[in-house]
């Protein structure tokens, strides 16, 4: 596959332009809006669920926990089939949730900026509902346990950024960068050795979520259109109207077509060099979103 160009989100100026500081929650509230909406949206959910569970305390969770999270016992899973969802957005502890949401902003912005919103969405939870069907398919395996969390989800997440940016690198504390292709195969192999272990991971939920996330990215660069799954709830619930046949324009017969393959070829070039030296001034988050999505159809063809 061949490798994206990718520089993580960094620098920035604190405080206005002026040089005045500016409040703490005045910061946070400037961050959270300049997330990519659906990851904005998810980890919104996810927070807003979590101080329900923390407000509510065992009295609250020891009716939603087992209501709502994911059992793979049959046929609850078919009887059931809501907590497909449901239980990525419940979690049993800060940490839990903590490392849920910061592992999908550090590797999901740079998926849902190249990809779109809606196509995100459907990795994200297809990941999801993948991971727990797989967890379902082996219980009478590996034994059936509640599950809650949206870790599978963002497996699915992590994979994706490893397929898309092989070769970015990932930070971690007192290690030296690890390229993300090698760091997710590390994550991928942990679980794997560890399925059954009984540590309290579900490990085949993680796992079903890798395979989701591969899935949909290799089908996504066979050209399938994976946003029409978000687009059609979207008209289900009135967000958009059904759009007719377009009507054909008829082409200006002053206008020539150029079949000349060498000069295509060289006014992509062209288009990829200039967005790859903005990035190189002015790191990835210059770009607009044409220019991103240039550059990954660019990519695919390089």
């Amino acid at each position: 596959m061949a490798n994206r160009p990718f520089n993580f989100p960094g620098g920035g100026n604190f405080g206005g332009g002026t040089g005045s500081y500016d409040s703490f929650s005045g910061a946070m509230k400037r961050g959270f809006l300049r997330m990519p909406v659906a990851i904005r949206t998810i980890i919104l959910i996810n927070a807003i669920v979590f101080v329900i569970q923390m407000l509510g305390g065992q009295t609250l969770n020891s009716w939603v926990v087992p209501n709502l999270g994911f059992d793979p016992s049959f046929p609850t899973f078919l009887t059931q089939p809501w907590r497909l969802i449901t239980y990525m957005f419940l979690h049993g502890g800060f940490l839990h949730f903590l490392f849920n949401m910061l592992w999908l902003w550090w590797m999901g912005r740079a998926v849902e900026e190249t990809l779109g919103p809606r196509t995100f969405m459907v990795i994200y939870f297809g990941a999801g509902i993948l991971g727990a069907l797989l967890d379902a398919a082996l219980a009478l395996i590996f034994g059936s346990a509640l599950v809650i969390g949206a870790s599978g989800a963002v497996t699915g997440i992590l994979v994706a950024f490893a397929m898309l940016y092989p070769t970015a690198p990932i930070m971690l504390f007192l290690f030296p960068p690890i390229q993300a292709r090698y760091f997710v195969a590390g994550w991928i192999a942990i679980d794997i050795l560890f399925v059954g272990a009984g540590d309290g991971v579900a490990r085949l939920v993680h796992l079903g979520g890798a395979l989701g996330g591969y899935l949909f990215i290799k089908a996504h660069e066979n050209g399938r259109d994976l946003s029409f799954v978000i687009r059609y709830f979207e008209y289900l619930f009135g967000q958009v109207k059904p759009t007719g046949g377009k009507k054909k324009k008829s082409r200006n017969s002053n206008m020539h077509i150029v079949k000349d393959a060498e000069i295509i070829e060289e006014v992509e070039q062209s288009e990829l060099d200039a967005i790859l030296e903005k990035i190189s001034k002015n790191g990835y988050d210059s770009l607009s979103k044409e220019e991103k999505r240039k550059l990954f159809d660019l990519s695919k063809k390089n």
